[in-house]
């Protein structure tokens, strides 16, 4: 995360919001045998516990249960030094992160077919609320079979950093040249997180 603490999101409901919206990870881990990530869909429980599955396949499987690092990025964009008014800046970059540390303690089997369940139905209604997927709709004992060839863990989070860096610390003739430069690229993704950045600061 960021050093400067102007870009620090403290607000652990908004973040763990974000967290359940964004629902897409980078997961990281660390054993003798070296580094490993793994970019896996995640579905934050109503306990606040961040769930995952990952094939059995993977090379980061034989490296969990253990200690992870889950990283979850949001809105990012490239800000360009010329869209400032005062001389003498230099480029930077747009972004929202967050950050979860926790062990990673495997799912039972029930668990894991309830955390799908959830996770398609989670997402299903986003995509089509009238038709959504569910597992009935396979083959009967086809659904059991592939779900042998993976495996979920829960973490329960012990760290949560989070922050969202879009030029709040900027003085206002700055800041109003950040939104000109963005909105003349394209980017109301960004105009829209300054705005919230501000308004909340």
């Amino acid at each position: 995360m960021h050093p400067n603490k102007v870009f620090a999101w403290e607000d652990r409901e908004a973040v763990l919001r974000f967290v359940a919206e964004r629902g897409f990870a980078h997961i990281f881990t660390a054993s003798e045998a070296g580094l490993f990530v793994v970019h896996a869909p995640v579905l934050l429980t109503e306990a606040g516990r961040v769930q995952f599955h990952i094939s059995r396949r993977n090379r980061v499987a034989d490296h969990l249960p253990g200690r992870v690092l889950i990283s979850i990025l949001g809105r990012e964009a490239y800000q360009s030094a010329n869209w400032y008014e005062s001389e003498d800046q230099v480029p930077t970059w747009h972004y929202e992160a967050v950050e979860i540390e926790g062990e990673a303690r495997p799912l039972s089997p029930e668990e894991l077919v309830d955390f799908l369940d959830h996770l398609s139905d989670r997402f299903e209604r986003e995509v089509q609320p009238e038709n959504p997927w569910t597992r009935g709709k396979m083959t009967p004992g086809k659904f059991e079979a592939m779900t042998r060839a993976i495996v979920g863990f829960e973490v329960d989070p012990i760290e949560l950093r989070a922050m969202r860096k879009f030029n709040q610390h900027k003085k206002a003739e700055d800041l109003a040249a950040t939104i000109e430069g963005q909105a003349g690229a394209g980017r109301e993704d960004i105009v829209a997180a300054i705005s919230e950045v501000t308004r909340s600061g």
